[in-house]
């Protein structure tokens, strides 16, 4: 069976879902208010479900990960994310709304974690750092195209037809990285004769384990809970703010599906270019220099939201928009790659699914009070404290940094860490690794 590159098979893998899911993200809360009806609070409820569910499975599937495949893991995880969006535009109620989020959250987990830690076990920990950005510029180029293949799809057909077309293409690229994915690094780590169930309990033992003794990592979860916090009621009432608050220009006489086009899409370009930029900049070794970047980015995402929120202008509030998209862009690479250090391969997976199960816990604690906000106050209120929810990473930040400059690292590092300190050099984040020849 002809198998990729992993680089090669990675990069594709990030092109076609971000292709496939910005084709359905870039109009899915209109689609939601429009042609639906929904309002703030339903909104945020389809955020709970939609996370509740991740926030359930999202350990059992990394176990699986963990102790069966990544690649069956990955695989699974796309063609039932395809089927959930196939349900969604189908639906015609908020039931059957909420029935295919769950689905969505539910076949979401097989995919957290799995995906980066196949990558890191097929290249190895130190080649997939700059892999991470890489991947996530080409995330970005096949989700700009997303966007116009969405918005063209809408403009002659209908909002419900993009969704559709995603779920396809979901299903579609489950079977590609069937037939594409290697598996030669990873070897499930159960004895002979030993039961499945007693080695899926074993790395969930071992994963607590890690977390429990990793004092940085402790702190990494935390920010993560606030993360998700902050981002559930952006995520979900950004569009209703510009249509009922603000309101769209009529600037050209552009349609509706064009005007969220060219919001999704100048904040992907923004994305590309401080990803670019990123990539030459900033180092991603050691706690300390990834916890001080994340930081700044915070800070300036809380201004950024709450610029958002206030600001009469449609133009001020698009230049806002953009802020927040670019500044998200940068952050979920640097965030994977802080997570990532250090890491044993057993639990590789695990980990990374309890680092998105922590952002889940926060959107699904934060979503309904903040929908209730919005439906009981007003919605730029529930923006204003939907960003302040993120001022309290601020001070895990700062004791991640103490931790890290303090001993709490390996000693390779430590080593590292002091290294760069002593000779006041700002490393810059390699370019993708040469890619051995196809097997």
């Amino acid at each position: 069976m002809l198998r990729l590159r992993p680089e090669t098979t990675y990069l594709a893998y990030s092109v076609g879902e971000g292709f496939f899911f910005h084709m359905m993200s870039v109009l899915f809360s209109v689609f939601l208010i429009v042609d639906l009806g929904f309002g703030p609070l339903q909104l945020l409820l389809m955020g709970t479900v939609l996370e509740g569910a991740y926030l359930i499975f999202e350990v059992p599937t990394g176990v699986v990960a963990d102790t069966v495949s990544r690649r069956l893991s990955v695989v699974v995880g796309l063609g039932g994310t395809g089927v959930a969006f196939l349900l969604l535009g189908v639906s015609g109620s908020f039931a059957v709304a909420l029935v295919s989020q769950a689905v969505w959250g539910f076949f979401a987990t097989f995919q957290s974690g799995a995906d980066v830690a196949w990558l890191t076990d097929e290249i190895g920990e130190e080649a997939a750092q700059p892999m991470y950005l890489l991947s996530e510029q080409w995330w970005q180029a096949g989700s700009l195209a997303g966007i116009v293949a969405g918005v063209a799809i809408a403009s002659f057909g209908s909002l419900r037809a993009p969704i559709l077309v995603c779920g396809a293409g979901f299903v579609g690229l489950g079977v590609f990285m069937a037939f594409a994915m290697r598996e030669e690094g990873f070897r499930p780590e159960r004895t002979e004769g030993e039961r499945l169930y007693s080695s899926l309990m074993s790395t969930v033992r071992g994963s607590v384990g890690v977390i429990r003794s990793h004092h940085v990592l402790l702190l990494i979860l935390g920010t993560a809970v606030l993360h998700g916090m902050s981002t559930e009621g952006f995520d979900r009432l950004a569009d209703l703010h510009l249509l009922d608050d603000i309101g769209l220009p009529t600037l050209g006489g552009l349609a509706l599906p064009v005007w969220f086009g060219i919001l999704d899409g100048g904040a992907l370009l923004l994305g590309i270019a401080a990803l670019a930029l990123v990539k030459r900049r900033v180092h991603l070794r050691g706690h300390a220099s990834v916890a001080r970047a994340l930081a700044v980015v915070d800070v300036v995402l809380v201004v950024a939201v709450a610029a958002f929120a206030l600001v009469a202008s449609f133009w001020w509030a698009l230049v806002a928009f953009w802020i927040v998209g670019t500044l998200r862009s940068v952050r979920e690479p640097v965030f994977t790659a802080w997570i990532n250090q250090g890491l044993d391969p057993k639990t590789r997976a695990t980990i990374n699914s309890v680092g998105g199960q922590s952002d889940s816990i926060g959107q699904t604690v934060g979503g309904p009070g903040i929908g209730l906000v919005a439906r009981s106050v007003s919605v730029p209120t529930a923006l204003v404290v939907s960003g302040l929810l993120r001022l309290p990473a601020l001070l895990l930040y700062a004791r991640a940094i103490r931790r890290g400059t303090a001993g709490t690292l390996s000693p390779d590092e430590i080593e590292k860490e002091l290294h760069l300190e002593e000779q006041h050099v700002v490393a810059e984040v390699p370019e993708g690794p040469d890619v051995p020849p196809a097997r």
